[in-house]
């Protein structure tokens, strides 16, 4: 195994570069002066480094130290072979967003894909982003999800969504086994799949967490 780092780095390259390129859209005004600036919330490009990770307790630890820079607390947290995920939690336990852990180095980042680019408290478009309802609620969320697993993953689909700002996180199922998740934005309905997990291993709740 190369490491996460490896695994990763062709996609991280290209969100990368997505995001640099929207944000240089969005920093020119009319008169060139900046009309956009990231607000206290973004997370993107923040990362943090703890270290080797060798089990989910440690995951979690790792995540935390990440997390608490927000008042944030680790809900859900998952070990899959390309390297470890976990969700960040308000102080009322609602999904703030997502992150992953590389276990080789430790570093702790916001999740590739809808927690970067749909995230309207902690993504890139946060700070331009008025809070609102859902046009887009979980149970159409789960009926996207099942209707572009049927076509793209047959015989897999979608258990409950978890709500993040902007998006639902939903796991993928063959029957009752998890196997991945996906995500289905919150406002067009449209699906992400999550490529870069690789295979699923383990997952845990952190105890008195909701």
């Amino acid at each position: 195994m190369t490491g996460l780092r490896g695994r990763w780095l062709p996609l991280a390259v290209l969100v990368a570069a997505v995001a640099a390129l929207i944000a240089s859209i969005m920093w020119i005004g009319g008169n060139g002066s900046p009309s956009w600036r990231p607000g206290p919330k973004t997370m993107t490009g923040v990362t943090s480094r703890e270290g080797v990770v060798h089990n989910l307790t440690e995951a979690s630890r790792a995540a935390q130290s990440f997390a608490n820079r927000w008042g944030l607390h680790v809900g859900e947290i998952m070990r899959f072979t390309n390297g470890y995920y976990a969700q960040l939690l308000d102080a009322h336990g609602k999904g703030a967003t997502e992150v992953l852990i590389d276990p080789s180095s430790g570093l702790v980042q916001p999740e590739f894909g809808p927690a970067m680019m749909w995230n309207t408290a902690y993504g890139m478009m946060a700070a331009g982003t008025r809070p609102g309802t859902p046009e887009i609620g979980p149970g159409q969320a789960v009926r996207n999800a099942d209707r572009w697993l049927s076509e793209h993953h047959t015989g897999l689909h979608a258990a409950g969504p978890d709500q993040f700002p902007g998006y639902y996180t939903l796991h993928t199922l063959r029957d009752d086994r998890l196997v991945g998740m996906l995500s289905v934005n919150a406002s067009t309905g449209a699906v992400w799949y999550h490529t870069w997990h690789g295979r699923f291993l383990q997952m845990q709740q952190q105890p008195g967490r909701a």
